[in-house]
């Protein structure tokens, strides 16, 4: 991903399989400050979210930051300094977690940590935000331990949907390990990482490969009797939104806590130290002012980011993610939503839908079953 501190008008990074969305018809768009793919030709958003739901889509995510903690205590270092507690996880399996602002609790980033050993930690921050969240990290490290910013070495491809460990099986890779673990794997040559991580739901995985074999990856994804389709970063966030999964610099923010994104689960809030925890302590002892909510539209409503929310006429919050649910058929939102109104599920609300009211019901996400495990 881009650095957080990038010119605006610094040029768009691409990923190493850019010609290969070109040649599938691509429609890009700026993304984090990658040029990434949006969709493709023949077929769209629509029939990429349910290539996925229903069989298996793969996504080019290689924008995703990487970065290599190492060194005598580096596991220790990094549970200090991030929410999620890592004494909970053995080496070998991941942990989502989240980096805090010291003072005021609001997200930098949401992470996905690999635990390799006590002395070898793997983080994926969000695209824009590596740079920072490396930062932050070296910034507070003690004599010993190297933060290394790996973005460029490495790609990321995402293999997502119900027959995705088919399709790996069919390459030899391994697929039988837990919900948020990793092995290592050769494909072809080419050796990586296979991790049973996603960000849509569905069962899926995502292989971390050198920058430089990434086409090698890619075209031996798309060549076994598995037909899997290519899906862009639309069908992602309607996937990631139907399960009420939160976006960075949407749901979560440095505006936005873990308490209010209802993302305390991902804090461990015993662990003697983390960057916020003094704030955070407090606002989940006081109760928070704001919290996030899922709506579903009872007409014909799509939401989008932004828009009021209303009871009556009173502003009562915000949508932070909006879109058209394709398997719901249905509008659906993430919003954030004053704690004063004191709604609960099944009350509902109105959404200014450019200047229309649109009826949505008050619930909590996902909005669709998951499978993920």
């Amino acid at each position: 991903m881009s650095d957080v501190t990038s010119a605006a008008h610094a040029p768009l990074l691409r990923s190493p399989l850019h010609e290969r969305h070109a040649a599938l018809g691509a429609k890009f768009a700026p993304f984090g400050g990658w040029e990434m793919p949006i969709e493709y030709a023949g077929g769209g958003v629509l029939k990429e979210h349910t290539a996925v739901r229903e069989a298996v889509g793969v996504f080019d995510v290689s924008h995703l930051g990487k970065a290599r903690i190492t060194g005598a205590g580096a596991a220790a270092y990094v549970n200090a300094c991030l929410t999620n507690d890592l004494d909970r996880i053995k080496p070998g399996k991941a942990q989502y977690t989240l980096c805090c602002d010291d003072s005021t609790g609001g997200v930098i980033d949401d992470i996905i940590a690999y635990l390799h050993s006590d002395e070898h930690v793997f983080l994926i921050p969000n695209a824009a935000n590596t740079t920072e969240v490396v930062r932050r990290l070296a910034a507070a490290a003690p004599e010993g331990l190297t933060i290394t910013n790996e973005h460029a070495d490495h790609a990321v491809l995402a293999v997502q949907g119900p027959r995705s460990a088919e399709l790996l099986a069919a390459l030899g890779l391994p697929t039988d390990h837990e919900y948020m673990s990793f092995e290592p794997g050769t494909l072809n040559g080419v050796e990586l990482t296979v991790c049973r991580t996603g960000y849509t739901g569905e069962h899926g995985y995502e292989l971390v490969c050198p920058a430089d074999r990434a086409v090698e990856v890619w075209d031996a994804l798309f060549g076994t009797p598995v037909e899997a389709r290519a899906c862009g970063l639309a069908a992602r966030d309607t996937l990631r939104t139907e399960m009420g999964y939160p976006l960075h610099g949407q749901d979560l923010s440095p505006e936005i806590s873990p308490v209010e994104a209802r993302a305390g689960w991902a804090v461990g809030w015993k662990k003697p130290a983390f960057w916020g925890k003094e704030v955070l302590s407090e606002e989940k002892a006081n109760g928070p002012v704001r919290v996030l909510w899922g709506l579903v539209a009872t007409d014909r409503g799509i939401p989008r980011p932004h828009m009021s929310v209303y009871v009556g006429e009173d502003i009562v919050g915000e949508v932070t993610s909006g879109t058209f649910s394709p398997t719901r058929k249905v509008g659906i939102a993430l919003a954030l939503i004053d704690t004063a109104a004191e709604l609960t599920e099944q009350d509902q609300v109105e959404i200014d839908v450019r200047g229309r009211r649109s009826t949505f019901v008050v619930t909590k996400p996902p909005f669709v079953t998951p499978s993920v495990r």
